[in-house]
């Protein structure tokens, strides 16, 4: 079977089931089977796949299938032009997370706090932008950390960028110019409405605060002040209908400049603000 082949029988499969984009991901399958880049497809697909990269790809397909992120079949994601590693112990980065890194390249940033790290993909690609910054990332989940610290070192950031386990603010000490996060904002209420991709693979701990999806954000309003330097921003990121509702607390725990900004589908996606100057 060549690759042509393989891809002709894999991409009505992956419609069956549902999924959007069907030729798209069983290319990007048939390049991790074949341990190429996904550009590379069209200059190999009239060749006989090797037997092994034939079963990797039967493999990836089913899982594929099933509704596994195609991130988590291939172990790897794109964000803000960087690969970073993901597994089922991180939420999977997505292209409307990056509006946050935009948002905070604004203005110039010496130290920066990433809550709820995760794979690190905001705290890391801040840093790599920034070459004379620092950083930390808290995480609750241990094994989000460690994922977190193998892209560090991917990204050769590990020197700059402290990753530590626990809750929120708790691990952390001192102040920073920048604070960012990308928290549990799906209400319970929503869960089962979500896509099998991410509600199924995505660590439900990442997607949801078994309330009203606001937890997070009471917890970062209650702490930023003391964690900011005086004129320091906070960036979050935040579910469609909650940008007044976030906005708000910010503005009740004595934060500046609080403002909601809108992806480019028009949804409320990022809150800012900022500690008032002494």
């Amino acid at each position: 079977m060549t690759g042509d082949e393989a891809l002709r029988a894999a991409i009505p499969r992956l419609r069956d089931a549902g999924i959007e984009g069907a030729p798209r991901d069983a290319r990007w399958l048939l390049a991790h089977a074949l341990g190429i880049e996904p550009g590379r497809v069209p200059l190999v697909s009239g060749d006989t796949l090797p037997e092994a990269a034939a079963q990797a790809f039967e493999a990836a397909v089913a899982r594929r299938v099933a509704r596994v992120p195609v991130s988590q079949i291939t172990g790897r994601r794109a964000f803000y032009g960087r690969d970073f590693a993901v597994t089922s112990d991180t939420l999977d980065p997505r292209p409307e997370t990056e509006q946050i890194v935009a948002l905070a390249l604004e203005a110039p940033f010496a130290r920066v706090l990433d809550l709820g790290t995760g794979t690190g993909c905001l705290l890391l690609t801040l840093l790599a932008e920034c070459p004379g910054a620092t950083g930390l990332g808290t995480d609750l989940s241990g094994a989000a950390c460690a994922v977190a610290r193998r892209n560090a070192a991917a990204l050769e950031v590990a020197d700059r960028a402290g990753i530590v386990a626990g809750d929120w603010f708790a691990p952390v000490t001192g102040t920073f110019d920048l604070i960012v996060s990308n928290p549990p904002y799906i209400a319970a209420a929503e869960m089962p409405d979500l896509a099998p991709e991410v509600r199924d693979h995505d660590p439900r701990a990442a997607l949801t605060d078994e309330a009203d999806g606001l937890s997070a954000y009471r917890v970062i309003a209650a702490g930023a002040g003391a964690h900011l330097s005086p004129g320091g921003r906070l960036l979050v990121e935040i579910g469609a209908g909650q940008g007044a509702a976030v906005a708000a607390l910010f503005r009740q725990a004595g934060l500046d400049a609080v403002a909601v900004h809108r992806d480019i589908d028009s949804r409320d996606r990022v809150v800012t603000a900022r500690k008032k100057d002494v």
